[in-house]
């Protein structure tokens, strides 16, 4: 289940950066939600990196000002 996540990252990666430009949308953290997400699923339990993608996805929004916030095991 983990790889059908990173291929869905790996779709919305490709769709957003490729056709619309870098500049379409932007993320405050690093790595970025889409790297997050797939270093999550990569690394982690499904479930897990579910719970830790969504919170980040959540998190990613004007009134958080972002930061480093890289995967713990």
């Amino acid at each position: 289940m983990n790889n059908v996540f990173i291929r869905i990252i790996g779709f919305y990666q490709f769709f957003f950066s490729n056709i619309f430009g870098r500049n379409f949308s932007s993320c405050k953290f690093y790595p970025p939600c889409s790297h997050y997400g797939k270093q999550a699923f990569a690394k982690l339990p499904f479930l897990r990196a579910l719970k830790l993608t969504i919170w980040r996805i959540l998190r990613c929004n004007p009134f958080n000002k972002g930061g480093y916030d890289p995967i713990n095991n």
